[in-house]
């Protein structure tokens, strides 16, 4: 007797199934064909892993300073753990999983490190501001001495107390120039009369925060001294021999070459920077030279390159230890203890110690004849930074420095370049073109790189920076810095003179080459906005086409077109208003920008024109036509969005009736004020009052149909440096 059977159950390889379109039959096999697929990507794709836990490791610490709250964090270093923990027990001894596997362990722990350092880093060394301003009486011991006659001043960095609570902190305060004597040098006990601030924030959206920067330098506060400073006690280890010897260096370069050649040389000598006018440093900026003063890759590289065939060239000429020692281990030796003499000497800031790091994994390949160039070298020496500066991530300085160094080394990794470099049968000009078209290529390759990072945090960048540094890093390679060698060797024997005027030559060029290409029409682009999203698409744009091998590369273009798209289409502010409440901007009322009150404060002038992307002077608002101010107050109407905003603002300390206030914010849209306003001024839309910008900081406010409010609180989060109220 026949049996009968069940009918199978479909499970998709008939079209109408109706089981198979239920999601909780799907999903298995579609997570499963999701991960045969990046396994195959990942296992075809042929790139250096190395880099790319650097890029895991960098996210997790910028993940602590993104997101706002110790909740998030958690989350962060625990979804990392989890990601690992769930990877290896999804897939453990499975062969056909094991790029995967890897990449989600490597990555997933590095990012839970990050966060974790960083997290670390700030309840470790971050310091508590000052609740309030104070002037009183300090006494303390001077831990640095920073020269600045460009300023006209000398900075003091000291341990002292807190006049209230007694308790050990850092101070920073402003000396003027003619009051600064060498007495007040490291480890010295001086007494100041000096009027301290907390550390400010950004005074608005997309502003430079000192308070962070403050935090991690461990400054309780800054200001300026107020009267005599007196020397209780004069150093006892005569403020310590690599400050020391850099301030006489310094002074030395100067002392024998005079003016913005002079104060540029003594940066390339000592890294001192502070003698260096603002006119040059703004030429240098917006002609995109401002990295050359900044001792970085360019300066430890010349000065490790330059001893190492000096030194391979000089011992080669001692028969007896060519026999008996390999020369390019001896030279790269000598030339370690040159870049790492070198990077002390000039500070050793965090560009100088990556280049230095950078430098020595140099000489160890060229001593053990690997390949010296490669994006793994460039991964180890930013996985250093982090490891002992995890802060330096979100600073300008780090971005610049190794987005330029990767930028350099990804474009001659590339295969069409190495072609078009290759060897071959050529007339010296020939090679020289190739040379010199292979360097203007490569400048316009770090512009592009660093574009997006000098706008997001300067807002305004060097047009023809490329251009520029085609001749100005040839200049400074292979001319300025070897004959400022040559004439430092040479003073110790009193023939130095006509090499310091060679010198003054060739800076005297380089400064020439910045004012002549900065004051080109067109030579400086001004971005105000630019949003913490859209530069992460940029950077994971660049990171993704730098790292990545092969077609799969061009994928980075994706997100570095979406992120140019959004730049384009951010709208530039209508209203700034500043933190205390006491400067207000407006925008669109031509090429100038109305102010609320004049100042003669260059931060708060530079301020409000860099994040309102206008050149030039301000225009104070009482001068404006359209503008109705008395002595308490102005108003101004605005045509955005197709309506009229009306924007009350306070001018000054007067007792103004509470009547007449009420009924003047009943009539405006917008009322902003430096006091506390009371709660019967009730304005259509917005009060920015001292209340409200105690909580938010400075404000950036886009009118419109649909009106939109940036605030500085919005990426501060709970991070310790930031000291905003709670809401009431």
């Amino acid at each position: 007797m026949a049996s009968k059977h069940p009918p199978l159950v479909p499970l998709g390889d008939e079209p109408g199934d109706v089981a198979t379109q239920q999601s909780h039959w799907r999903m298995p096999r579609d997570l499963s064909s999701i991960a045969d697929g990046a396994e195959r990507f990942l296992g075809h794709s042929g790139f250096d892993r190395g880099p790319w836990l650097a890029v895991a490791f960098a996210a997790g610490i910028g993940a602590w300073f993104a997101l706002g709250s110790q909740a998030t964090w958690i989350m962060v270093i625990a979804g990392g753990v989890l990601a690992a923990l769930g990877a290896v027990a999804l897939w453990k001894g499975r062969e056909d999983r094991v790029h995967l596997v890897g990449a989600v362990v490597a990555c997933g722990l590095l990012v839970s490190f990050g966060t974790g350092l960083a997290w670390a880093r700030s309840e470790l060394v971050g310091a508590e501001a000052f609740e309030r301003p104070l002037y009183d009486t300090f006494q303390g011991r001077v831990l640095e001495r920073i020269e600045q006659p460009a300023q006209d001043r000398v900075r003091l960095v000291m341990a002292t107390r807190h006049p209230d609570s007694g308790e050990a902190v850092k101070i920073r305060v402003n000396v003027p120039l003619d009051d600064a004597t060498p007495a007040m040098g490291e480890g010295a006990l001086v007494e100041v009369q000096a009027r301290l601030m907390p550390p400010a924030p950004p005074m608005l959206p997309g502003g430079y925060d000192f308070a962070r920067t403050a935090w991690f330098e461990g400054y309780a506060a800054t200001g300026s001294v107020q009267g005599e400073v007196r020397v209780v006690e004069n150093s006892a280890r005569d403020g310590g021999f690599i400050a020391s010897l850099q301030r006489r260096l310094s002074g030395h370069v100067r002392e024998n070459l005079g003016g913005s050649a002079g104060t540029i040389a003594a940066a390339f000598a000592s890294g001192d920077r502070g003698a260096i006018s603002e006119a040059d440093e703004d030429a240098m900026r917006d002609a995109g030279l401002t990295h050359l003063l900044s001792i970085s890759g360019l300066h430890v590289s010349a000065v490790i390159a330059g001893t190492y065939l000096l030194a391979i060239r000089l011992l080669a000429l001692w028969p007896w230890l060519v026999l008996r020692v390999r020369l390019p281990v001896t030279a790269a030796a000598i030339a370690a203890l040159a870049g790492i003499g070198y990077t002390l000497l000039t500070g050793a800031q965090v560009p100088t110690v990556r280049s230095c790091i950078a430098a020595l994994l140099v000489l160890g390949a060229l001593a053990l004849g690997r390949e010296p160039l490669s994006l793994r070298m460039v991964a180890v020496a930013a996985v250093a930074v982090l490891l002992m500066w995890p802060e330096s991530l979100v600073g300008p300085s780090f971005q610049m420095s190794f987005a330029a160094v990767i930028a350099i080394v990804a474009l001659h990794n590339a295969e069409p370049v190495k072609r078009f470099l290759a060897p071959r049968e050529e007339s010296r000009a020939a090679w020289l073109g190739r040379r010199t078209l292979m360097l203007l290529v490569t400048g316009m390759v770090i512009e592009i790189a660093l574009m997006p990072i000098v706008l997001f945090h300067f807002h305004r960048a060097g047009v023809y920076g490329a251009l520029a540094n085609v001749i100005a890093i040839p200049l400074v390679t292979f001319i300025s810095m070897p004959l400022i060698a040559v004439s430092l060797v040479m003073d110790l024997v009193g023939l130095g003179a006509p090499f310091w005027w060679l010198v003054g030559v060739s800076l005297d060029l380089l400064v020439g080459i910045a004012h002549f290409t900065s004051s080109q029409p067109g030579a400086v682009k001004l971005i105000p906005q630019i949003t913490g999203l859209t530069f992460a698409l940029f950077v994971a744009g660049g990171l993704w086409l730098a790292l990545w091998r092969g077609k799969a590369r061009l994928w980075g273009f994706l997100p570095a077109a979406l992120a140019t798209l959004m730049l384009v289409l951010t709208p530039i502010p209508d209203v700034l208003i500043s933190s205390d409440g006491r400067h207000v901007g407006v925008t669109g009322e031509g090429e100038r920008l109305l102010v609320l009150r004049d100042t003669r404060s260059d931060y708060t002038r530079d301020n409000l024109l860099e994040l309102a992307g206008v050149e030039g002077e301000t225009v104070p608002m009482a001068e404006w036509p359209g503008a109705d101010c008395t002595a308490d107050f102005c108003v101004v109407t605005l045509e955005r969005g197709g309506r009229s905003w009306s924007i009350l603002m306070s001018r000054s300390r007067n007792i103004v009736g509470e009547r007449a206030l009420a009924a003047a914010c009943e009539r405006a849209d917008i009322v902003v004020s430096d006091r506390w306003l009371p709660r019967s001024c009730s304005p259509r839309w917005l009060r920015a009052d001292a209340r409200m910008l105690s909580q938010t900081g400075g404000l950036a406010i886009v009118l419109g149909e649909e009106p939109e409010i940036r605030s500085v609180a919005d990426v501060q989060g709970g991070h310790g440096w930031w000291r905003g109220r709670e809401p009431d």
